[in-house]
């Protein structure tokens, strides 16, 4: 059944707008009419068109004197300028742009809504305080031209909704509700009561602890009842969690197996946070689809991972502005964020040299920026990426065309310019390609598209468009 939700939601007004031509950008917008309005909630009576001086595609070559035509949701057309079909030669430009490309995918972030660097709060922060905090980084996101994220533990299944029913501008989110964890392993909160705990997760808190086969088939059911996209497991320690070594192997071969099994049934695929070299083994023989971080990669390890076409989100951002943000964490988390972050950086640089498929994933999750690290900053993992080793093409592939690709079967036809995709674009004031760092930098995505709907232009932000 299709819900209605124009019955269910009260329609954001529209927002008159000046006529926007910037210097700073080059950007032009002819002067408004019925259409541009209609334009701005992304319920157009004809298709609209973007010229670009450069059209970065996300998967494949940059086209300049480019424009892209799309109707609605969906792209129609993206092609040069001097061959635009005849349907599309006579259409105007609504804007032009100096840089065009789709819009960015964060494959690794969270929305706990917590503040506190120690996670052991998540058992005692109000689920609406929580809300509320994640519905920040949700704008945050936009503004920085994050069109798609892949949250993988949190409240995301949750927080989505709110973004589907129209309470919130945010981007896309595909979810996996909450991760799947041993007893005392990483997604334990292991200061606070096992009888608290298990009260707590029967009550909503995004964490789920699954201890043999059956408990692990059943964790995994629970979160496809939520109504996850993607499915959670922790096959190793971690950083955050309190008493766990990042080294440790967690979950048994057959638990493992299990959860990958029950979601492969449901169409889903399952992300593995694993730092640890036996963690991660483990994980690629049971089947997961992405390991999360791969700090300790053997050589073998990435051998599997190519032969089998398993991903790998390294998640720099967290790691290198952690260990530049001590009184981010707890002392414990610190002290094995050190001893992590070296060996991260050099599996990432094998990783990519031997031609392991990957995407970009920040890991980034607490909603306040006094921490050092927030939402908002996520396009910094694209530096990190050339840093590793890609080109500044490739690292624009990583995060873009290569992000739906770590849902497997859930893939949304996103993150590429091209006929039939979604109409989630951006414009930029430079070009990535000479300069990565612009994709770090909010204030020069000059333009956001979501699903054909414009959420920012210059002198207009997110929340003024809503």
């Amino acid at each position: 059944m299709t819900r209605n939700l124009s019955q269910l939601v009260v329609t954001p007004p529209h927002h008159a707008i000046a006529t926007a031509t910037s210097p700073a950008t080059t950007t032009t917008r002819p002067q408004e009419n019925d259409h541009d309005h209609d334009h701005e909630d992304g319920d157009n009576p004809k298709p609209l068109r973007i010229d670009a001086n450069l059209l970065i595609p996300g998967r494949g070559k940059p086209i300049p004197n480019a424009s892209l035509i799309y109707h609605n949701a969906k792209i129609l057309h993206v092609g040069p300028t001097p061959s635009l079909p005849k349907p599309y030669a006579s259409l105007s430009p609504s804007f032009t742009v100096p840089i065009l490309m789709p819009g960015l995918w964060d494959a690794h972030v969270h929305f706990f809504g917590e503040a506190s660097p120690s996670l052991e709060n998540v058992a005692y922060t109000p689920p609406a305080l929580a809300g509320l905090r994640a519905a920040r980084d949700l704008v945050s996101l936009l503004d920085a031209g994050f069109t798609n994220v892949r949250e993988v533990g949190g409240y995301g299944v949750d927080v989505a909704r709110g973004v589907e029913e129209g309470w919130i501008p945010g981007p896309h989110i595909y979810a996996a509700g909450a991760p799947l964890s041993q007893t005392a392993g990483h997604g334990d909160l292991h200061t606070v009561p096992l009888s608290l705990m298990h009260d707590k997760m029967a009550a909503g808190m995004p964490l789920c602890l699954a201890d043999g086969v059956d408990e692990a088939i059943k964790g995994t059911r629970t979160q496809i009842r939520r109504g996850a996209k993607v499915i959670k497991i922790c096959s190793t320690g971690g950083v955050m969690s309190r008493i766990d070594s990042p080294r440790a192997a967690q979950f048994t071969n057959k638990e493992l197996e299990a959860v990958v099994e029950e979601a492969r049934r449901t169409g889903l695929v399952v992300a593995s946070h694993a730092h640890g070299t036996e963690g991660i083994l483990a994980a690629i023989n049971a089947g997961v689809h992405t390991i999360e971080h791969g700090s300790y990669l053997t050589s073998s390890a990435i051998d599997l991972m190519v032969s089998k076409k398993i991903m790998l989100i390294a998640t720099r951002t967290i790691i290198v502005n952690g260990v530049e943000n001590p009184a981010s964490m707890t002392p414990e988390a610190y002290k094995k964020l050190l001893e992590v972050a070296d060996s991260n950086r050099k599996s990432y640089e094998a990783a990519i040299k031997a031609g392991v498929k990957c995407a970009l994933g920040t890991d980034l999750g607490l909603s306040n920026a006094e921490l050092g690290f927030y939402h908002g900053m996520n396009g910094r993992e694209f530096g990190y990426a050339v840093d590793a080793g890609m080109s500044p093409l490739e690292a624009i592939e990583a995060g873009t065309a290569n992000g739906p690709d770590t849902l497997g079967p859930q893939a949304p036809k996103s993150g590429i310019l091209k006929e039939g995709y979604d109409a989630d674009f951006i414009a930029l004031t430079k070009s990535p390609l000479e300069d990565i760092g612009v994709l770090a930098r909010p204030g020069e995505v000059s333009h956001v598209w979501k699903g054909g709907r414009l959420f920012k232009e210059p002198g207009r932000g997110v929340m003024a468009a809503f």
